[in-house]
């Protein structure tokens, strides 16, 4: 009986104790806070909205392929083509668990994982999705227990609800060291979590791999209570850099094409491995409003050029997506091979079912 109560005592204390945060914003990093009167404390993006694009796919944007097996018209479908063989000699796996979510491990055996959501959306949205019986996404691929005990660090782009899960995190557990933007940490679950906020172009270096984060021209929100509460732009948001042994791996967050690419690109000088979302452009009663803040596949394929990548990892379209903002589970990834070939693209793209892995 004495074991049992003080067992659970020690577990009341264990989900209690208090998380560690800290802040890394150096001199040199880069923070933009919006210049609006009454709104200094928000944050902004680095380049304004763009009027035009360098390229946008107006005709035969979903041409049919044999690349790519369907059930129905673009939906439930599986990539069949084939992938290059490249020697990056870059020391990196990658394995896509589904939309967003990414396991990365080294040769030198550190392993992260970027913006991993295993579940559903994370309550309240979940409850209201049930209500308006919204669209629930297929199970990602996910990871045993073994395999999260191996994480060395957990990085988070943003804190909307498909990026950022409280549930997941109370799996993975406080073990691994978690990056994430600033103004983020006070949404983390109460468990004795190690959390860095940084700001843009901060770093930090854990084991043989310096971590840096980036930017990407997006927004942030999770809370909204009409008439009394909202979080828009408190929390920062970006993507992230791995960089070990001369080598770089870049996580590009959800992000609408801007010059931060071009910025990213000639700071790093190359980026061997680039993880580019190509999804959630589309949307017929807002168009304007979803392109700037969602890559098309055809601004992927121009930002790959301005990152200098050794080979382009795709990300967002899937059966284990959202479908936010897409025509269908695969309809950008249609998209993205027509225009590989309209624009008779040179970087290579290396393209993942969920739950694949490839070693560069």
């Amino acid at each position: 009986m004495k074991f049992v109560i003080l067992s659970l005592v020690l577990l009341f204390c264990g989900c209690a104790a208090k998380n560690h945060v800290e802040t890394n914003a150096p001199s040199e990093s880069v923070i933009k806070r919006d210049s609006t009167d009454g709104s200094e404390e928000r944050f902004s993006n680095l380049y304004a909205n763009f009027p035009s694009y360098p390229i946008t796919c107006t005709t035969n944007c979903y041409a049919p392929t044999d690349k790519i097996k369907c059930e129905g018209d673009m939906e439930d479908c599986v990539y069949r083509g084939d992938n290059p063989s490249l020697a990056i000699d870059s020391g990196f796996t990658v394995r896509w668990l589904g939309h967003a979510s990414f396991v990365v491990t080294t040769e030198e055996g550190q392993q992260f994982l970027f913006d991993p959501v295993f579940e559903q959306f994370d309550w309240p949205v979940n409850w209201a999705f049930k209500l308006a019986d919204g669209f629930f996404r297929n199970p990602a691929s996910t990871l045993s227990s073994q395999e999260i005990e191996q994480t060395d660090a957990v990085m988070y782009s943003h804190i909307h609800y498909d990026h950022f899960n409280k549930s997941d995190i109370e799996h993975i557990g406080n073990i691994p060291s978690y990056l994430v933007p600033l103004g983020f940490g006070e949404h983390f679950p109460t468990g004795g979590y190690d959390i860095t906020e940084m700001a843009w172009y901060a770093k930090k270096a854990l084991g043989d791999t310096t971590i840096h984060f980036v930017p990407a021209h997006h927004f942030s929100s999770r809370i909204m209570v009409p008439f009394l509460y909202e979080d828009n732009d408190k929390a920062l948001w970006g993507g992230w850099v791995l960089e070990r042994n001369g080598k770089a791996l870049f996580f590009a967050g959800d992000t609408g094409y801007s010059a931060h690419f071009k910025d990213i690109g000639d700071r790093f000088g190359r980026i061997d491995v680039c993880l580019l979302p190509i999804a959630s452009y589309f949307s017929e009663s807002s168009p304007k409003w979803y392109r700037n803040v969602h890559t098309t596949p055809e601004d992927t394929l121009v930002a790959a050029k301005e990152l200098n990548c050794g080979v382009v990892i795709p990300w967002g379209y899937g059966n284990a997506s959202w479908q936010m903002g897409d025509k269908t589970s695969h309809s950008a990834l249609f998209r993205l091979i027509e225009m590989d070939r309209q624009l008779d693209n040179t970087i290579p793209l290396y393209i993942l079912n969920e739950g694949e892995k490839v070693t560069f």
